[in-house]
C-alpha cells in the first residue's frame, strides 16, 4: 500500500555529518507530515524532526541548531542533514510518513507509515 525506504546511515566521527533520505511511494493521495524518529538501544523511539506539507518544522530540542530537515512534496521524500554529530546521536534513525491513502476502495486518513531503520554510529 505504502513503502517508505530509508537511505545513508553509516558510521562517522564525532563532529562529522550524515545525510539521511528518505521516499514515500505507493497509494498515496497526500501526505500530512513526514519526519524521522531514532531509537537507541534500551531507549525508547523519540522524535528527531518533523516537517508538515506546508513547511512548519519541529525539533528535539537535542538536536537543534545541528539537524536540519527538508522536504520535497512533489517527490514525496524527507531528507535529515546531520551535522557536529555527537556519539549520543547514535542510534536506529526511521522515517515516518503521516498519509492519506486510497487502495481497493478504501480511503485511509492520516495513517503512519515507516520505513526498515538505518544505522547511524557516530564514534567519539
Amino acid at each position: 500500500q505504502v513503502q517508505v525506504v530509508e537511505s545513508g546511515g553509516g558510521l562517522v566521527q564525532a563532529g562529522g555529518s550524515l545525510r539521511l533520505s528518505c521516499a514515500a511511494s505507493g497509494s498515496i493521495l497526500s501526505i500530512n507530515s513526514m519526519g524521522w524518529y531514532r531509537q537507541a538501544p534500551g531507549k525508547q523511539r523519540e522524535l528527531v524532526a518533523a516537517i508538515t506539507n506546508i513547511g512548519s518544522t519541529n525539533y528535539a530540542d537535542s538536536v537543534k541548531g545541528r539537524f536540519t530537515i527538508s522536504r520535497d512534496n512533489a517527490k514525496n521524500t524527507v531528507d535529515l542533514q546531520m551535522n557536529s554529530l555527537k556519539p549520543e546521536d547514535t542510534a536506529v534513525y526511521y522515517c515516518n510518513a503521516n498519509a492519506d491513502t486510497f487502495y481497493s476502495g478504501t480511503l485511509d486518513r492520516k495513517s503512519n507509515y515507516w520505513g526498515q531503520g538505518t544505522q547511524v554510529t557516530v564514534s567519539s
